[in-house]
C-alpha cells in the first residue's frame, strides 16, 4: 500500500469531507469524539497547538474557541483542497499544505516548536506512521506532547480477527458522495503501545471516550511525551 493511493483519496473526497464536517454528518464526531480531542487539549493550557492532518481546519477552530491561553495555532495537511478550506473558513488562523513526508525531512532543521501537536484519526499507514512519530519531538517544545486520537481497536476490528496488518477501507455511514476508499494499517492496542516505545515516546495518559448510544468506545486518546 502507497502512501500515494492515500492521498489520492483524500483529494477525490475533500469535498465530501469539508461539507460532512461543516453539517456535523459523522454522529460520533458530534456526540463524542471532537468534544473529546478538544477537552483533552484544553485541560494543558498550552500556548502553541499544532494540528498535523488538519483537514478543513475544524479542531483548529475549536481550539482558538475552547482555549483562551492559545497565542499560536497552525494547522497542516497534505490535501490542498482542503487546506484552501480551511484558509477560507478562518483566514486569521495560520495553514500550510505540508505532508508526514515534509515534516520527516525538516525535522532535523526546524525551528517552529509547539506545546501541543495534535492528530486527529489521521494516522493511517505503517512505515510513514513510524517515521513520523520518531520525528515529531523535534517540533516539541520542553515539557510539549503528541495528542493522537484514533480509532479504538476493539471498535475498528470488526469481524476480523484482532491482529494487525493492513484493512480495506469503505465510507460505509458516509454519504453517497464519498468515492474510492483507501486501506488503511490496522494495529491493536498492544501495537499502538510498542510503536510508541519504538519511537521513544511515553505513554503518558490514554483515555477511551464513550459513545452515549452504545455505550462502548468511540475512539481512543493517547498523550505522549518524549522520552528523556
Amino acid at each position: 500500500m502507497s502512501s500515494a493511493s492515500i492521498i489520492e483519496s483524500w483529494v477525490t473526497n475533500a469535498t465530501a469531507w469539508s461539507q460532512a464536517i461543516q453539517q456535523e454528518a459523522i454522529e460520533s464526531r458530534k456526540l463524542v469524539t471532537n468534544q473529546a480531542m478538544v477537552m483533552t487539549i484544553a485541560k494543558h493550557q498550552p500556548k502553541s497547538l499544532l494540528d498535523i492532518g488538519c483537514g478543513e481546519g475544524w479542531l483548529c477552530r475549536a481550539a482558538q474557541k475552547t482555549i483562551p491561553s492559545l497565542s499560536t495555532i497552525k494547522g497542516m495537511d497534505a490535501i490542498e483542497a482542503l487546506v484552501d478550506q480551511a484558509k477560507t473558513l478562518s483566514p486569521h488562523l495560520a495553514w500550510e499544505q505540508k505532508s508526514y513526508q515534509d515534516l520527516i525531512a525538516g525535522a532535523s532543521h526546524n525551528q517552529e516548536l509547539y506545546q501541543i501537536i495534535s492528530i486527529n484519526f489521521a494516522l493511517f499507514e505503517k512505515e510513514l506512521v513510524e517515521l513520523l512519530l520518531l520525528a515529531l519531538p523535534n517540533y516539541l517544545l520542553e515539557n510539549g506532547r503528541i495528542i493522537i486520537q484514533t480509532l479504538h481497536p476493539l471498535m475498528a476490528c470488526g469481524d476480523a480477527a484482532y491482529e494487525e496488518g493492513w484493512r480495506e477501507g469503505n465510507w460505509i455511514g458516509f454519504s453517497t458522495a464519498f468515492k474510492d476508499p483507501h486501506s488503511w494499517y490496522f494495529r491493536t492496542m498492544a501495537a499502538w503501545v510498542n510503536l510508541f516505545c519504538a519511537s521513544g515516546l511515553i505513554l503518558d495518559q490514554m483515555q477511551e471516550p464513550i459513545h452515549p448510544k452504545t455505550g462502548k468506545p468511540a475512539s481512543v486518546i493517547f498523550e505522549l511525551v518524549p522520552r528523556s
